[in-house]
């Protein structure tokens, strides 16, 4: 899809707050009447919202649910900055402007059926959204894991599904994605029952390990979450050299391409260039971006800093 296409598909709605609700560790799940960008949303797109009157600026937000037949959206997350803060306050009746959807989403390859899907944090969106629109695709094989240090904000379940390469002690999963048939696992650092003691990152690696090698061509990762995590999904892929997808998050203030603020350092056919997270992303294909400096993408802030050093 060219630039110019991508953004012939984005809207521009006034969009009615049909519910707001807060969990543990400060996280806010917001759904929003937003009917024409429901209808094009995809796993790894995201809106740009007004979160207040008052403050111009909009935030992006990556979509972790649209429903095209009832004309809403929902997302994750945590009122950090003044303009997140004042969405958290936002009730339901009241409207918030939404640009969007904007971006390329995952694209899964269609000749690799085993997906490896792995969220962590506010990269939860996506990974959710992506696990909901396969659900009811038969060709499909797909493992959802996902981590977080604070609560995850969903209804958990225990799994009796055995998973090899799962430690058997593992059982915490969403309930959702276990009532769509979908196999998934958590992972915390903060001890909540049912989790993987760790990181998600090595999760998937102990289920790797024991995958069939005579099936690793099978086999395709998709991934979002904080900066380390991707770098750490980064490696795994290159060692069981395994195709990946990330999806990436960037500091950005237009969101349309415009004032390419959100610029990471990517390969190209054509040698290393600047693309824009918003619309030339925020799904790359992890081989082609320049994932580590100093644990993050580099941008084009940290180059201009390293040039000052």
């Amino acid at each position: 899809m060219s630039h110019a296409e991508n953004r012939d598909t984005i809207c521009l709605e006034e969009a009615q707050i049909l519910s707001q609700i807060a969990y543990p560790g400060d996280q806010y799940i917001v759904r929003l009447q937003a009917p024409r960008c429901a209808l094009r949303a995809s796993p790894g797109s995201f809106a740009h919202l007004t979160c207040d009157p008052t403050t111009p600026m909009r935030r992006p937000l990556s979509i972790m649910r649209a429903n095209a037949d009832q004309g809403w959206l929902e997302f994750l997350y945590k009122p950090v900055g003044r303009g997140l803060a004042q969405l958290a306050n936002r009730t339901i009746g009241e409207s918030v402007s939404v640009l969007g959807p904007i971006g390329h989403g995952f694209v899964p390859d269609p000749g690799r059926p085993v997906i490896l899907a792995i969220g962590g944090g506010v990269g939860i969106p996506p990974i959710f959204f992506l696990a909901e629109r396969l659900k009811d695709d038969p060709s499909v094989e797909l493992l959802v894991l996902m981590g977080s240090e604070v609560p995850f904000p969903f209804e958990l379940g225990k799994s009796s599904r055995v998973l090899d390469g799962i430690p058997g002690d593992v059982t915490a999963t969403i309930a959702s994605l276990e009532d769509w048939g979908i196999a998934s696992r958590l992972a915390s650092s903060a001890g909540y029952a049912g989790c993987y003691e760790g990181m998600v990152t090595d999760l998937a690696r102990s289920w790797l390990a024991t995958f069939p090698l005579r099936r690793l061509d099978e086999v395709q990762i998709v991934s979002c979450g904080p900066l380390p995590m991707l770098a750490a999904t980064a490696a795994l892929a290159e060692e069981y050299g395994l195709p990946c997808q990330v999806a990436v998050e960037e500091f950005m203030a237009c969101g349309v391409g415009g004032c390419a603020g959100c610029t990471i350092l990517v390969r190209t056919p054509a040698g290393p260039a600047m693309k824009r997270v918003c619309v030339d992303g925020p799904v790359f294909e992890v081989q082609d971006v320049f994932l580590l400096q100093q644990g993050r993408p580099v941008t084009q802030r940290s180059r201009t800093s390293s040039n000052r050093s």
